[in-house]
């Protein structure tokens, strides 16, 4: 843990004397100094492409495509805006959101609105404890799920109570790196199989229609593929435990102040930029699968079957013997993302105990503590939602509405932060701000238009 000259225990979300540092130049210094967005692609490349994105796919074919690329492309738009004003302010993802105008109760509204949120995607979560323990009973039948579920429990507990920043950053990256590979691998050889894909469908899934059957699906993964509304919120508190808002220090005039926070904000595009190249292909190799193997089976994913059919996409396009590759690959996105989920909302909940006045800004012993309290919560619960409602597609579904939902409260609150509370000296080019403008449009849109076909 990081100490400071008192031998206190150092708060990596406040300002230090000597933590200002330089930002690097040149393409390889910054790309070593990247990371926030692999735990975000490791929270990512999980339940919502695993389970969620290739249900759509195997509900309605290759028609919803244009849903999964709209979903990976515009939202980093408003992640970016919410981590330059980190890096420019210090303050965290809710600490900005508090900043919001608008009815309060200890804290703001929109604060409110996420902790909501944050408690539908316990079903997200245990599906995915749930579809881990279905793995682990396809290797191991004489253990049932349920009890495989109380061992995963405990196995997490343990790592996330003594983790910090890099153990949760390498695990993150080796799990993304790996898995991606390996279902990108299975998509390309899917390009040659005719019974199952042809450009002709592909072509469909661009035509931007709305797929009726599958609409509750669809939702769900635009609120969860790419960066989801959580994600979105995370970002910034793993960009100050990175150390760039850090590194900027405090504002102040002259232009020193201004080259060290441009330049940061420069190194968080780049980690923006790899993490949606990464989540991109992987999210698009699943529904590809979904939509080509499944869909062309007549396969859809359910209660307890899900795992046996997931692993056809695997073994009808790399052959049976590719079904214990599936596996390994099941058990390291779904629980990789139980693991960077859990760690960053244990920081989120903490910080709001700050922001409600429990502990002062600057208690680090105080944060570390209930960090931990939120790391039991947030794991304990889940996995028992999952016992008893045992059905990770549904419980999926219901996390990604709720995310989807949460998104449009989420583009507002960036154009809010941008234009209103932005320092002057590191305001975005007009054309980063337009497609600021253009991703919270066409976030609003989307979720008008599903509740208008949801009460027509």
């Amino acid at each position: 843990m990081p100490i400071d000259e008192t031998g206190k225990l150092k708060d990596l979300y406040e300002y230090h004397e000597g933590d200002v540092s330089e930002p690097p130049q040149g393409f390889f210094p910054i790309l070593r100094r990247i990371g926030p967005g692999m735990i975000l692609a490791a929270s990512i490349v999980g339940s919502g492409e695993l389970i969620a994105t290739t249900t759509l796919g195997a509900e309605v074919g290759y028609v919803a495509l244009w849903v999964i690329l709209i979903s990976c492309f515009i939202k980093p738009a408003i992640q970016a805006e919410l981590g330059r004003y980190t890096i420019s302010t210090g303050k965290t993802g809710l600490g900005a959101f508090n900043e919001v105008p608008g009815p309060r109760a200890g804290v703001s509204w929109a604060v409110w609105a996420w902790i909501a949120m944050i408690a539908m995607t316990r079903f997200q979560i245990g599906a995915m404890f749930g579809g881990v323990a279905q793995v682990m009973n396809q290797l191991i039948p004489s253990v049932p799920v349920n009890l495989w579920v109380l061992v995963l429990l405990g196995v997490t507990l343990a790592l996330l109570l003594g983790g910090g920043y890099q153990r949760i950053e390498g695990i993150a990256t080796v799990k993304v790196g790996l898995f991606t590979m390996l279902t990108f691998l299975c998509a390309l050889l899917l390009l040659r199989k005719p019974e199952y894909f042809s450009w002709g469908q592909l072509a469909e899934g661009l035509e931007f229609k709305m797929p009726s059957g599958g609409l509750a699906s669809a939702v769900a993964v635009f609120g969860i593929t790419g960066v989801g509304a959580s994600e979105l919120i995370y970002y910034p508190y793993w960009c100050i435990e990175k150390g760039y808002a850090r590194y900027v220090g405090l504002r102040e005039p002259g232009p020193a102040w201004r080259r060290r926070a441009l330049g940061w904000v420069r190194v968080m595009h780049v980690d923006i930029l790899a993490s949606m190249v990464i989540y991109t292909f992987a999210t698009i190799a699943f529904y590809l699968l979904g939509a080509g193997v499944l869909h062309g089976m007549g396969l859809v994913p359910a209660a307890k079957d899900m795992i046996p059919v997931l692993s056809r996409m695997y073994t009808e396009t790399l052959g049976p013997w590719a079904v214990w590759l599936f596996y390994v690959g099941a058990i390291a996105t779904l629980y990789g993302t139980i693991f960077a989920a859990t760690a960053s909302e244990s920081r989120v909940l903490s910080d709001v105990m700050r922001l409600l006045g429990v502990f002062q800004a600057g208690d680090y012993a105080a944060r570390l503590r209930y960090r931990k309290i939120f790391v039991c919560v947030l794991t304990i619960l889940p996995a028992g939602l999952f016992l008893v409602v045992q059905s990770p597609v549904l419980m999926v579904k219901a996390g990604g509405v709720s995310q989807a939902l949460m998104l449009p409260v989420i583009s507002l609150a960036a154009l809010y932060l941008r234009h209103r509370r932005l320092p002057s000296e590191i305001v975005p080019k007009r054309i980063v701000t337009i497609g600021l403008w253009f991703a919270a449009t066409v976030v609003c849109a989307m979720m008008v238009y599903y509740a208008w076909l949801t009460v027509k």
